[in-house]
C-alpha cells in the first residue's frame, strides 16, 4: 500500500524487475526465465514445471535451450522417462544462478522498501 486509505496513490505500488544481460546477446534472464528455473528445482520435472506455471513444453524447453545458448553453459540435466517418468534437474550452475537471484532479490527488497516508503511519503504530502 503506497498511501492511506482514500489517498489517491492508496491500491498504487512500486515494482521492479532484475534481468540478466549480456553485452551483446541482450537479455538472458528475466523474471519468467528465472521463475521456470525455481520450478524445474521445485517440481524436479520440466512438464510439471510447465504446468504448474501454466505455459507450454516447447516454450519453456526454448527458454531452456536459449539461456544456455546465451550463458555458454547448462543450467539443466534432463533424464527422459521410462518406467520411473523423466526429470529434470538444474545443474550445479543452474541451482547457484536461482539461489544467488533469490538472495540479491532479498536484499534489494530490503532497501527498495525503504526507498518506496520515502518516494510514497514525498507523494503523499500537501506541498508542505
Amino acid at each position: 500500500m503506497a498511501g492511506s486509505k482514500g489517498s489517491k496513490y492508496y491500491d498504487i505500488f512500486l515494482d521492479y524487475s532484475i534481468l540478466l544481460e549480456h553485452k551483446q546477446l541482450g537479455t538472458i534472464m528475466d523474471p519468467y526465465k528465472f521463475a521456470l528455473l525455481r520450478s524445474i528445482h521445485e517440481e524436479g520435472s520440466l512438464k510439471l514445471a510447465t504446468e504448474k506455471m501454466g505455459i507450454s513444453y516447447r516454450k519453456a524447453w526454448g527458454s531452456v535451450e536459449e539461456m544456455e545458448e546465451k550463458l555458454g553453459f547448462k543450467l539443466v540435466n534432463r533424464q527422459r522417462g521410462g518406467s520411473q517418468g523423466g526429470k529434470t534437474e538444474l545443474t550445479d550452475d543452474g541451482l547457484k544462478l536461482i539461489n544467488s537471484h533469490k538472495e540479491l532479490r532479498e536484499e534489494f527488497n530490503k532497501v527498495i522498501k525503504e526507498i518506496t516508503k520515502k518516494f510514497f511519503r514525498e507523494l503523499n504530502t500537501d506541498g508542505e
